[in-house]
């Protein structure tokens, strides 16, 4: 079964990443990738490209992160694969602050991120994202404009509900309101 193994190595490749194994995961992410293509299959390559992508950030790749959103954006825009696009944006991004000297670039994505995730009512991405640029936006002065965008972004979510993003959230709107 190529198709699962393929997945499985990716999903595998990405937690060994993010666990701190940046090239063994990156190894199995290839060889994920390797046999995805193939294959031929399209259908979620956007998604493996962008956790190639997010080990190349781990790894202080970042240029070569950056090849990698611009190519999993193409494969999206080619094929209207667009779930997983407002995380290509807010991991362009990413990259490009962690690069450095790209503020405005990153704000533009961050802000592209956002208004597709809204578009796409993916209110998980949009939390994440709204986060990203709240913290952007701090960064730079604007300590109202992340304020009001985090509390009004995190509002429409349950009191009840509780998740590590809703949670970074609830932290920084704390520290936006001090």
């Amino acid at each position: 079964l190529p198709q699962p193994r393929a997945t499985a190595l990716m999903f595998l490749g990405w937690a060994a990443a993010r666990a701190g194994e940046i090239d063994e995961g990156t190894r199995r992410l290839e060889e994920g990738l390797d046999v995805w293509n193939r294959l031929g299959a399209r259908s979620y390559l956007p998604r493996g490209l962008c956790l190639l992508a997010e080990s190349r950030l781990l790894g202080r790749r970042h240029a070569e992160g950056l090849e990698l959103v611009a190519r999993a954006l193409a494969i999206a825009a080619e094929s209207g694969e667009a779930w997983y696009v407002p995380r290509l944006y807010h991991l362009r991004a990413e990259l490009l602050q962690a690069r450095g000297g790209d503020a405005d670039a990153a704000e533009a994505s961050l802000r592209t991120g956002l208004d597709l995730a809204r578009a796409q009512g993916a209110r998980g991405w949009e939390l994440r994202v709204a986060a990203s640029l709240a913290r952007h936006w701090l960064e730079h002065g604007r300590r109202d404009d992340a304020r009001t965008l985090l509390a009004a972004t995190s509002s429409r979510f349950p009191e009840r509900l509780v998740t590590p993003d809703l949670e970074a959230a609830e932290e920084l709107l704390a520290r936006l309101t001090e």
